[in-house]
């Protein structure tokens, strides 16, 4: 397994089984399907926001950069790979494209019925910044501030 996720050049069936895979048991908790298991993909990948680790691919992360933060779209590790330091390598790997991109900040949010989320997250230094219905979902809202966030020279 590789150390660090890699782009994916383009879409395949593969990385959506196992990025469905990772959002399926929460289903039935929290009574519709997970707003990550209909994203759309494609973009993503087109525009190069998406990347992954594993073969067979087992962590994806999806990063949209933004002027003054970036979002960590989604993250997914397949429950294969539960308990084996990917999710926390896909992390540090969000910390350092936004410290490369110059980034201060990421932001996400999760399904405030997602429980585990919650217990990781402040463990890797995010802190609620609010709680809020969007639709159908409700969602507890996290940020992180990355030091040192400075470009990269490109």
């Amino acid at each position: 397994m590789e150390k660090e996720p890699r782009g994916r050049p383009r879409a395949s069936p593969r990385p959506r089984h196992h990025h469905d895979a990772a959002y399926r048991p929460y289903v039935a908790r929290i009574g519709i399907r997970p707003a990550p298991m209909d994203a759309d993909r494609t973009t993503d990948i087109a525009a190069g926001r998406v990347f992954v680790t594993g073969d067979p691919v087992m962590g994806v992360l999806v990063l949209v950069p933004e002027p003054d933060h970036l979002v960590l779209e989604r993250i997914a590790v397949h429950p294969d790979a539960h308990r084996q330091g990917m999710g926390k390598r896909l992390l540090a790997f969000a910390d350092a494209h936004a410290r490369a991109l110059g980034l201060p900040e990421i932001r996400l949010y999760t399904n405030a019925l997602m429980w585990e989320n919650q217990e990781i997250y402040p463990r890797y230094g995010y802190e609620v910044t609010e709680r809020r219905r969007d639709g159908q979902y409700d969602r507890v809202h996290y940020r992180k501030r990355i030091p040192e966030a400075t470009p990269d020279e490109r």
